[in-house]
């Protein structure tokens, strides 16, 4: 089905407005390539989600953070927390020399409150560790997708992304329900404004039957093909929000499919190695690691 005769319902996903849904599935593949995980569970009484989080954050720069580093600094509740304690660290003497390198308008304003001097990123610069949320992270291969709900054009997943993957270590700090396998929702992607007709139809091909496409807007409601106020980001692009109905059964593939699509500028899927998740959870933090245990090197 071609968009250009289709109406798609440009906005963030809501069952009151219309949508192109893809139909004639064809059969998903899968993709069989995992890394091994090993997990550390940390028990601790019963915890209510925003003081689990809390905990979490605490434990991420209690655990990984040193004096003298240079540090990705992330977006979003959980990573605003780290920030706070750090400011605080900073503040008694724990910890010094502390550079932070943020990943958004929001993480630079949070970190500026918090006290956290903060540094420019470069091609050539060195993060020794970053921290991060995650909209959802996948079981064992801690494959995460970023920026499905920041919406404002002045955040940039091509930044969040290139500072998570500059870091020599990263973790991502979620709640218990944000770490799942046979995962749905959407993935944003980054296309060029003036042909995303064109890249939105390969998209539709690639997926069909599998997602619904909707083109993100500014503000208000969005008409068909992407109404008067599309989203443009500050590099000049817009999102298209890949919307699945059916289990993401590998989000590898779906990157490296998306990644071979010409008028792919860049999406939220960020597969980091090492990596580790700190997960929340009201019975306590569970520590989950992408790098098999038996190719850890003692010192």
């Amino acid at each position: 089905m071609s968009l250009a005769m289709a109406a798609i319902a440009i906005a963030s996903p809501n069952p009151l407005h219309s949508s192109l849904t893809l139909s004639n599935a064809r059969g998903r593949r899968s993709f069989c390539t995992r890394r091994r995980t090993h997990s550390l569970k940390i028990s601790g009484s019963s915890l209510a989600d925003g003081s689990a989080l809390f905990q979490a954050a605490h434990y991420t720069v209690d655990t990984y953070i040193k004096s003298g580093m240079v540090i990705g600094l992330g977006s979003g509740i959980a990573s605003g927390m780290a920030m706070q304690y750090i400011g605080l660290q900073l503040g008694a003497g724990a910890l010094k020399d502390i550079v932070g390198i943020p990943t958004s308008v929001a993480s630079a304003s949070e970190a500026a409150k918090a006290g956290i001097p903060l540094g420019h990123y470069e091609d050539s610069s060195q993060i020794d560790f970053a921290f991060d949320d995650a909209d959802i992270i996948e079981e064992r291969t801690l494959i995460a997708v970023i920026g499905r709900t920041r919406s404002q054009g002045e955040e940039s997943i091509i930044q969040e992304k290139t500072i998570l993957n500059a870091a020599n270590k990263l973790v991502f700090i979620v709640r218990e329900n944000q770490y799942k396998s046979g995962m749905d929702g959407s993935i944003p992607v980054l296309v060029n404004p003036v042909n995303w007709m064109e890249t939105a139809e390969e998209i539709d091909d690639l997926f069909l039957g599998d997602a619904e496409l909707w083109r993100r807007p500014s503000v208000g409601l969005a008409g068909p093909h992407g109404g008067q106020f599309p989203l443009v980001t500050r590099e000049g692009h817009n999102i298209i929000d890949v919307i699945f109905t059916s289990p993401i059964l590998s989000l590898a593939e779906v990157s490296m499919s998306l990644d071979n699509i010409d008028g792919v500028i860049e999406h939220g899927i960020i597969s980091k190695f090492p990596c580790t998740a700190v997960i929340a959870s009201e019975n306590g933090l569970s520590v989950v690691d992408n790098v098999p245990k038996n190719a850890v090197k003692e010192p």
